[in-house]
């Protein structure tokens, strides 16, 4: 058994606002992800290297709040985020705070398997990014008009607006089990609109957005950062059904559904067990989603 799990982010998603054109582009891109992910998997290939083609290509979609549609901070910068973590061997690496890789889950990638570190931060990983071979892009490179709008709106003191409505809407993850069993997850994030002082959320702290581990689950979470982080959401779910006894979806639905809620927390998560059980939940009206198993057509969901 083989499968994989993406989402596009989780957040206030009311169906009047979407639109049918809307809809159709980010189910679009949604497929186009999942099929590349599952494509990787399907020639033998491993939950890495599935999770990071996944990944890389909601990164290149604007639809989406990492890579080339991430959002702006209060300054009008963009500060991008992203972890990626291999459940064999509990292996990590994470970037955050950069401003000119095309693709941060390569980065992190590259911190992993490149380096000794797991987490490197702004001009230290950049640095670590020339070092080993990658090109800087132009920060124009991720200026979206709908993403400086909303910037605008934010810097308007617009009091109507959610930062889960504009911001968290597109924090994109992806987790994978292999033909070998071994499951991976990757996250990446443009962060919070009109975010200050190089605020960091969940997405590349490991344990909190992103974590994997084959005695358990692999896990990629979206939503109000903070409260994952306090809640180390990703972890407490492999602890769960490592040693809690919990099926992932029971492990799942008590994270998402009781305990972040109880910390006033809104998102979601995708996660995968070494059974290829796979689970999507959320609290929040919507969360952008897509899985496929061996044998399976591919599932593609925003509302419940």
């Amino acid at each position: 058994m083989f499968g994989v799990a993406i989402h596009g982010g989780a957040g206030t998603l009311p169906r009047a606002e979407m639109g049918r054109e809307a809809e159709v582009k980010y189910r679009a891109g949604l497929q186009e992800a999942i099929d590349a992910g599952f494509a990787v998997l399907h020639a033998g290939g491993t939950s890495l290297d599935a999770v990071t083609q996944a990944v890389i290509l909601l990164e290149d979609n604007p639809l989406f709040n990492a890579g080339h549609g991430a959002v702006f901070t209060l300054e009008g910068r963009n500060e991008l985020d992203a972890a990626i973590m291999d459940g064999k061997d509990l292996k990590a690496g994470a970037v955050c705070c950069l401003t000119r890789i095309k693709n941060p889950i390569k980065l992190a990638r590259a911190v992993m398997e490149q380096s000794e570190n797991v987490m490197l931060a702004g001009a230290g990983a950049e640095e670590f990014a020339l070092s080993r071979g990658f090109s800087f892009v132009p920060q124009s490179y991720f200026h979206t008009p709908e993403r400086w709008k909303q910037l605008e709106r934010i810097r308007g003191g617009d009091a109507g607006l959610s930062a889960l409505t504009i911001s968290h809407l597109g924090t994109v993850g992806a987790v994978a089990l292999d033909a070998a069993g071994r499951l991976a997850a990757a996250t990446s994030t443009g962060g919070m609109t009109g975010k200050r002082y190089q605020r960091i959320g969940d997405s590349p702290i490991i344990g909190a957005g992103t974590y994997a581990d084959d005695r358990s689950c692999a896990v990629s979470a979206t939503g109000h950062g903070e409260v994952f982080i306090r809640a180390a959401v990703a972890h407490d779910i492999c602890s769960r059904v490592r040693f809690g006894g919990r099926s992932l979806g029971e492990a799942v639905r008590e994270v998402v559904l009781e305990e972040l809620p109880a910390l006033r927390g809104e998102g979601g998560v995708i996660a995968i067990d070494p059974r290829g059980e796979i689970a999507m939940e959320f609290n929040s009206e919507g969360m952008f989603r897509a899985s496929r198993r061996a044998g399976e057509e591919p599932q593609i969901a925003i509302y419940r």
